[in-house]
């Protein structure tokens, strides 16, 4: 795992912050509205995610809307199995 922290929107797990960077996942919606946003791994190991810089984060609305277009195109989180132990 990765060990810092992790964005949620819209109950979907969008991205993370490591290393004083935000680390999203890559959707074409995200990509389309930060297209100099670098592709890179926010940890070894990990897939590519749109890297963006701690200086570019004083921009409320273009995170907001960055944000919510990424949660838009991901697909829902698969429903979690509940378990049932007999007495």
């Amino acid at each position: 795992m990765f060990g810092e922290y992790g964005l949620y929107a819209d109950g979907k797990f969008v991205g993370m912050v490591c290393d004083d960077a935000l680390f999203l996942k890559p959707t074409a919606p995200g990509q389309a509205l930060a297209p100099d946003a670098a592709l890179a791994p926010p940890y070894p190991g990990a897939r590519p995610h749109l890297r963006l810089e701690a200086d570019h984060w004083d921009d409320a609305d273009f995170l907001a809307a960055l944000i919510r277009a990424t949660a838009t195109a991901l697909p829902r989180p698969k429903p979690k199995a509940t378990s049932r132990r007999k007495p």
